[in-house]
């Protein structure tokens, strides 16, 4: 009787312990190609990471701040959005190619942003930003971007790809031409969180009535989407940019440079159980990422 009940009793304990680890195990994979994402992201801006005695877990710029990764915070969708810390800006996997209508509820991959590293790379103030500041050409015409870390360079291909296509296509011309806007030093509406437009990082195309989320009805939101040219989309999101469409919160005209958001769905958007290293889905027979993989591995053993 002795010996049934110690039998039951072990595997009571290896059915409540396995999930837990399971779940850990995944909880780290994730933080790794987060990491990862990043630092091929920002080469120029995250140049270490750091695990500290209690366990949490920093990226390091250049500058020499520390940036947390996870704050271990339980959070509602506004506190993400209010105080986002690595872990909450790239929670949410960018869904790449097509879409079919307006994404559920508070499913916002990229509207979430941490403002600690995007003051880091594109400048800590006005007076910064505006600095870094370039004309990008766009064939038509210029306008302000953020020459740092290729932002400026990235819309100035995306652009280039699309302008032939435009030329061919009257619905891609429609949609892209003319521009609503670039840099622009304010907060988002209804908010007191710095736009990514004060960045120098996003780009409005031609604008329609049915492009913000605060102007129309979900069937009209839907609608626009599904009618919205499918080029543009792909050639800004090959370029590091997401688009605003695929928000539940929809900026249908809005694209904006987030690479560490598009490296992440495009390495590390599928789940697959069969690759043996964490890293397996990147490129890691390129120098620099192999670096970086090492670097990874090696503080956060």
């Amino acid at each position: 009787m002795k010996k049934k009940i110690i039998i039951i009793a072990l595997l009571l304990i290896c059915v409540c312990v396995s999930p837990v680890k399971a779940l850990t195990d995944d909880y780290y994979t994730t933080m790794k190609q987060d990491i990862l994402c990043l630092m091929m992201a920002y080469p120029e801006y995250i140049t270490d990471l750091e695990k500290s005695n209690d366990g949490k877990v920093y990226v390091v710029t250049k500058s020499g701040k520390r940036i947390l990764y996870d704050d271990k915070d339980s959070k509602n969708f506004q506190e993400k959005m209010y105080n986002t810390d690595l872990q909450d800006m790239l929670e949410q996997t960018y869904p790449i190619g097509t879409i079919n209508g307006v994404m559920e509820k508070d499913f916002d991959p990229g509207r979430v942003r941490t403002y600690r590293l995007l003051k880091e790379v594109y400048g800590c103030d006005r007076k910064a930003i505006e600095s870094n500041l370039k004309m990008a050409n766009l064939g038509y015409r210029r306008f302000q971007f953020n020459g740092n870390n290729n932002a400026a360079k990235s819309l100035e291909s995306a652009v280039k790809e699309l302008m032939p296509i435009s030329q061919r296509n009257p619905k891609v011309y429609k949609a892209l031409f003319p521009s609503s806007g670039t840099f622009n030093y304010r907060c988002i509406s209804g908010t007191s969180l710095l736009s990514p437009h004060s960045f120098g990082i996003a780009i409005d195309l031609a604008r329609d009535r049915r492009d913000y989320w605060k102007w129309v009805t979900k069937e009209e939101g839907d609608k626009r989407i599904q009618e919205y040219p499918k080029e543009i989309v792909d050639v800004f999101e090959k370029n590091g940019f997401v688009w605003g469409g695929k928000w539940s919160h929809f900026d249908i005209l809005h694209f904006e440079y987030r690479p560490e958001i598009i490296l992440k769905s495009k390495y590390f958007g599928q789940k697959n159980s069969n690759n043996k290293f964490w890293y397996s889905q990147a490129p890691y027979n390129d120098k620099l990422v192999n670096g970086y993989i090492q670097k990874i591995d090696e503080k956060l053993k």
